[in-house]
């Protein structure tokens, strides 16, 4: 069983190690709930663990494309490519919704990025409880969109949290934290790959120590919580009077969804990537303005400072070069609005 709360208030970081280290003696029944890209690293490692992996729920298929045509999970692909018991159901909530996994007898839950609430009567069936996997250093950035909004902030680190849940959101006592630093280059595609790639060996760490009872959660600090609200389509509007800074990470925390985008006469672009140019890069024209190409960047004046534009889309059309889009530029006046 897990211990008691620790009240010590030292983050749990010890050093980095692989999946390989852990090699479960009593290999434990597992069910795993996942549904996006980042809940597939762990999956995988726990089907290479030597724990018996049970069963996996995940979200419904759902409508995808333009042709909105069903299309499934990540998760749901790796565990019918692994021969995994499977259970999709739209709720947690009913008896009816609980039947695979009372049913699967686990000895623990693990959840990552599952994207349904799990209630108490769920908690309270696995025999060590449920254990999930959360996207930065809580009590930083609880809730639905912790990367994003890291970028978003500004912040100079992340990481991943494996905590006991409770009936709160991301609440729970932490087990486990591994911290990752962010550069001025990272998106939410990268953060998340990396994060992932570091909570995998880290909940098999976690599984050894409920395995061999050595295992200590401690209360998450009072001081520090903040919240990661889901993303808006409304927050990709590019508001040019901001800061370069602060536009370089609202393009970078919006990929792959929703997408910064911006306006150039009356027609919707998408910007995919961007970066600040030095400060010695200077303009008195008003933000918005594109103040032309330079080393493969489009220019463009800023609230303060100047951002340089590498890739961006036109409305329905394929992904384009700065240098193919300042061709189609019939003036040296234009501006994005």
């Amino acid at each position: 069983m897990i211990g008691p709360p620790s009240r010590s208030r030292t983050r749990f970081l010890p050093a980095q190690r692989s999946v390989a280290d852990f090699r479960p003696l009593a290999p434990m029944r597992i069910v795993f709930a996942g549904t996006p890209d980042f809940a597939v690293p762990p999956l995988a490692a726990l089907v290479q663990s030597g724990h018996e992996v049970v069963g996996v729920l995940t979200q419904p298929d759902r409508p995808a494309g333009r042709g909105r045509t069903l299309s499934s999970s990540a998760v749901k692909e790796f565990a019918l490519k692994h021969a995994l018991s499977l259970a999709q159901p739209q709720t947690l909530r009913t008896a009816e919704g609980r039947a695979a996994l009372e049913a699967w007898r686990p000895d623990v839950l693990v959840v990552v990025a599952y994207g349904l609430i799990l209630p108490t009567e769920a908690l309270a069936i696995p025999k060590h409880g449920c254990l999930n996997i959360h996207a930065s250093l809580l009590p930083r950035w609880r809730g639905a969109a912790p990367v994003q909004r890291a970028i978003l902030a500004g912040d100079t680190e992340t990481g991943v949290t494996i905590m006991q849940m409770d009936a709160g959101l991301d609440t729970g006592p932490i087990l486990l934290q591994r911290a990752l630093t962010l550069s001025d280059i990272d998106d939410s595609v990268s953060v998340l790959e990396k994060l992932a790639k570091l909570g995998a060996p880290a909940l098999l760490e976690v599984l050894a120590g409920i395995e061999s009872g050595s295992l200590v959660s401690r209360p998450q600090p009072l001081d520090g919580v903040t919240y990661a609200k889901k993303i808006e389509k409304s927050e990709a509007r590019i508001d040019w009077r901001r800061a370069a800074s602060e536009i370089d990470r609202q393009i970078r925390a919006f990929r792959p969804w929703p997408i910064a985008e911006t306006t150039h006469q009356g027609e919707q672009v998408r910007v995919h990537r961007a970066q600040v140019l030095p400060v010695s890069t200077a303009t008195s024209r008003p933000p918005g303005s594109i103040l032309g190409l330079e080393d493969g960047l489009i220019l463009v004046a800023c609230g303060e400072a100047v951002l340089g534009i590498a890739e961006l889309q036109r409305a329905g059309r394929r992904s384009m070069t700065a240098r193919e889009f300042a061709n189609s530029l019939r003036s040296t006046e234009e501006f994005f609005e």
